[in-house]
């Protein structure tokens, strides 16, 4: 199982939310570019990013973005704004391991299938859940899609990944959202990658369980050093390892 480090930008600042509150993030006072290069020292393989400033249309970010890809020496799944083909395009250009997609995925799923298609294992879908519908426009506005029928819209497109996140219970019920991730996960064809759900490596113990989940994004557990990435990485790598059995 892989674990993505989480890092999430808003006006050039490391910080962390509440239930998808952009009103009210939470400051931690961190180089962003120092921080995503202290993980590839770690070990970790991956690194997760989200612009928030790009959600609501700003690209105050954009060169510290760049600069976190080039100096990161990991592959960076970038996610935040992109809604058009254009601005998902950029990003592989600049050099992103994968693009994250969710507003644009309900606005026009035949798109987001071709650029699937086209841009093979760089295309991830962001399943973002509260009461029940998929939520767009950075977590603002509910769409008409239940979370089942938006992954049976897309079938077999080749996702690089599927990432859900359930923002309505968001840290604070984990049994809920292991509920809601598991569902999903054994009704996606798309290996899933669990958002939200990692607050200590018995966390990536329990989610090693589920079947297809083949990641976890760990952000804020990583900043309020509740969860060091070393141990995590070691839990998550032996997590799918076969036990053997007694004779």
């Amino acid at each position: 199982m892989m674990i993505y480090p989480t890092m999430e930008l808003q006006q050039g600042r490391c910080v962390t939310l509440d239930k998808g509150r952009l009103d009210a993030a939470m400051l931690w006072h961190v180089d962003p570019v120092e921080t995503a290069r202290s993980w590839a020292a770690a070990g970790a393989e991956w690194m997760h990013l989200t612009d928030f400033d790009a959600i609501e249309g700003r690209d105050t970010n954009a060169g510290l973005v760049e600069e976190i890809i080039r100096a990161a020496e990991i592959p960076v799944q970038l996610g935040g704004g992109m809604r058009s083909r254009e601005t998902i395009e950029h990003w592989i250009d600049k050099g992103v391991g994968r693009v994250v997609i969710g507003t644009l995925a309900a606005l026009d799923p035949e798109l987001v299938k071709e650029l699937a298609k086209r841009h093979p294992d760089q295309i991830v879908l962001s399943v973002d859940v509260w009461k029940g519908r998929v939520m767009t426009e950075g977590w603002r506005n509910s769409s008409a899609f239940t979370p089942e029928a938006f992954l049976d819209a897309y079938g077999d497109a080749p996702f690089a990944a599927v990432i859900v996140t359930d923002i309505d219970s968001d840290m604070e019920d984990v049994e809920a959202q292991l509920g809601l991730i598991s569902g999903l996960a054994a009704k996606a064809r798309t290996p899933v990658i669990a958002s939200g759900v990692v607050r200590s490596v018995d966390d990536i113990s329990r989610l090693a369980y589920i079947h297809n989940i083949s990641g976890a994004l760990v952000g804020r557990s990583l900043f309020r050093k509740t969860l060091d990435l070393g141990e995590a990485l070691e839990v998550a790598k032996g997590a799918h390892e076969p036990v053997a059995q007694f004779q």
